[in-house]
């Protein structure tokens, strides 16, 4: 990667695409550290309950899916995400009060927050980026989830909404002019959002 120019990155993704390395590879090369956004997750919903704030709750006891068809396990996932649009923002504009750069990740991560955030960003002179990871196969992210969690068996259904989850994301990334990257191939991919998060201004995808 090319000199630092900038404060925070924005890393957004489906779950099982590959996020954590990604971020992990960017916060060593430009000695940044990682916020992970579920830890925030985690903590705003320890904070709240159902009742108060049933948006954040839809997957809390662990067994919320069962029975569900991928499409309505995928409606409820946009609807915690977009519920959550004001916490990214939040840990936004604290990271805009500190002069240490960071790469904040996470699956909760929206596009139109993000963008907003980049926003935020402009307007007090700080350079805020977002990038998309983007894994629209299932059998691709199953393997992956084997790979990470080899004792939790075949996770077809999980993976089956994530690639929805990515697709939605990603179309999303591209109607807010932020760039989104293909996973794969992996070998590639360092350098190919080296060259997204280069981009300045107008949609990427690499």
């Amino acid at each position: 990667m090319t000199k630092r120019t900038w404060d925070l990155i924005l890393l957004g993704g489906a779950s099982g695409v590959g996020k954590s390395l990604a971020a992990a590879r960017l916060a060593n090369a430009e000695d940044a550290f990682v916020v992970e956004f579920d830890d925030v997750v985690a903590a705003v919903q320890e904070l709240t309950t159902p009742d108060q704030h049933p948006g954040l709750h839809h997957f809390g006891d662990g067994t919320a899916v069962e029975g569900l068809t991928p499409e309505r396990v995928l409606e409820l996932q946009i609807a915690t995400a977009e519920a959550l649009e004001p916490a990214l923002i939040g840990v936004v504009r604290n990271r805009l009060t500190v002069p240490v750069p960071a790469v904040v990740e996470g699956d909760y991560l929206t596009p139109a927050a993000c963008a907003r955030a980049v926003a935020l960003g402009r307007a007090a002179g700080r350079d805020v980026r977002a990038v998309f990871l983007h894994e629209g196969d299932a059998g691709r992210i199953t393997a992956n989830y084997a790979a990470r969690e080899p004792g939790d068996g075949v996770q077809a259904d999980r993976a089956e909404v994530s690639a929805r989850y990515s697709h939605w994301l990603a179309a999303g990334a591209r109607r807010h002019a932020l760039p989104v990257v293909d996973c794969r191939p992996w070998a590639t991919l360092a350098d190919r959002m080296d060259r997204a998060l280069g981009a300045t201004g107008g949609q990427t995808s690499v």
